[in-house]
């Protein structure tokens, strides 16, 4: 069962991936330990879009990679389809490595130069000895279709294919094995503007094709809006909000998820952008995080409550849940240049 801090997740049977109180840590040296993710609980259902968004070093990508058990976490649970990953241990958790892939951020650091396209693509059928070396390879020509890339150049290496063709390519490597669930980690950052929207519909297209379940990581909260369907706001390794889209981006409850609303820029020069809104002062270090709410020294509505207990996740609004003992309500601003009063 959910505890209070998991109020968000639906019943244990609806989800394909139930991830509860992860916990990931790195080592810093003389005894200083990163608290990269503390305590994190996400569901996502068959079939569903998850978007995962914060600002660089919030513990997205950590938290995407622990799902897949690299790095493997400190503590909690991933329970994939029943499964829980964080128990398993050689021979059993290899055979779950199909099941789950991933598609990273910089789409040509990611390929083995070294190796042809095809055999990339072919890696997962070649290790499994999937069927024989005349159906691998027409699956491979099919994948390869998928996503816009022409079989015949499967002979090539990815430093001859472009940083749009790389992360097609990509994406084929992480379709091959029929996985029931795919990890996109900020896939289209390092793209062209123009390339970005290419990927992003092609991954709608495949997911619709071949009935996927995504966790979308991303920055771009524009990016996150159009191809989630539900979202999950990170900070400092915690959960902040959780909600739909159209809820959350309209009506955000927790302060921060305002404060990166505002950050989005407006595409019209006419526009005068208010600066109000705009989040000052600087993340704390992960080494030593605050007290109570870990956003309370960087929000003008935190009091001493938010130094002496942390908030636990409820629901807002239907839908639509928060971490924060005081959240907006809706159509309220907040003005982030008012002096911070709970800060020790």
């Amino acid at each position: 069962m959910a505890g209070t801090g998991d109020a968000h997740l639906r019943p244990e049977e609806d989800s394909l991936l139930r991830v509860e109180d992860l916990v990931v840590t790195f080592s810093a040296g003389s005894k200083k330990v990163i608290q990269a993710v503390s305590g994190i609980s996400l569901d996502v259902i068959d079939g569903e879009t998850v978007g995962l968004v914060g600002e660089s070093g919030c513990g997205k990508s950590t938290t995407g990679r622990a799902i897949v058990q690299l790095p493997r976490p400190v503590s909690g649970k991933v329970m994939l389809d029943g499964e829980d990953l964080t128990t398993l241990k050689g021979e059993a958790l290899r055979r779950m490595r199909p099941e789950m892939q991933m598609i990273f951020q910089d789409p040509i650091s990611s390929l083995n130069p070294r190796r042809k396209v095809r055999d990339i693509v072919s890696e997962g059928l070649d290790i499994w000895s999937v069927g024989d070396k005349a159906s691998r390879d027409a699956k491979v020509d099919e994948v390869l279709n998928a996503v816009g890339i022409d079989p015949v150049n499967g002979d090539r290496l990815p430093h001859e294919f472009s940083g749009g063709q790389c992360q097609r390519i990509s994406i084929a490597r992480a379709m091959i094995t029929n996985p029931k669930l795919i990890i996109c980690d900020e896939p289209v950052s390092a793209l062209d503007v123009s390339v970005q929207a290419q990927i992003i519909n092609l991954l709608q297209d495949m997911k619709t094709r071949y009935g996927l379940t995504l966790i979308f990581i991303a920055h771009d909260l524009a990016v996150v809006k159009n191809v989630s369907d539900r979202v999950v706001v990170m900070y400092l390794g915690k959960t902040c909000e959780v909600g739909k889209p159209e809820i959350l981006y309209r009506q955000p409850a927790h302060p921060y998820t305002a404060a990166l609303l505002a950050a989005i820029p407006v595409p019209d020069p006419n526009v005068k952008v208010s600066t109000e809104n705009i989040l000052g002062g600087e993340v704390p270090s992960p080494v030593s995080p605050p007290s109570g709410c870990r956003f309370r020294t960087r929000c003008p509505r935190a009091t001493e409550l938010c130094a002496a207990e942390e908030p636990k996740m409820r629901e807002a609004f239907s839908g639509q849940y928060v971490a924060c003992h005081f959240p907006l309500s809706p159509g309220e601003t907040i003005d982030f240049h008012s002096p911070v009063t709970a800060k020790n």
